[in-house]
């Protein structure tokens, strides 16, 4: 899956905006967002980003 392909398919979805910003996060290799402000949505987009997965796009709509 490419960057472009799972923004444009979340977006599609509905998905949750916490859960994106956390896969565009990860996906990229960025680092984390700062403990305060991270949300469970974020934290299981930011795994799912990192390994480049779209398997749970559909439990964060």
């Amino acid at each position: 899956m490419t960057y472009y392909e799972g923004v444009k398919k979340m977006e599609e979805m509905g998905v949750n905006d916490n859960y994106i910003q956390g896969w565009v996060a990860g996906f990229l290799n960025n680092p984390e967002i700062e403990e305060q402000r991270k949300t469970d949505e974020y934290e299981a987009g930011y795994e799912d980003g990192a390994e480049h997965s779209d398997a749970n796009f559909a439990n964060f709509c």
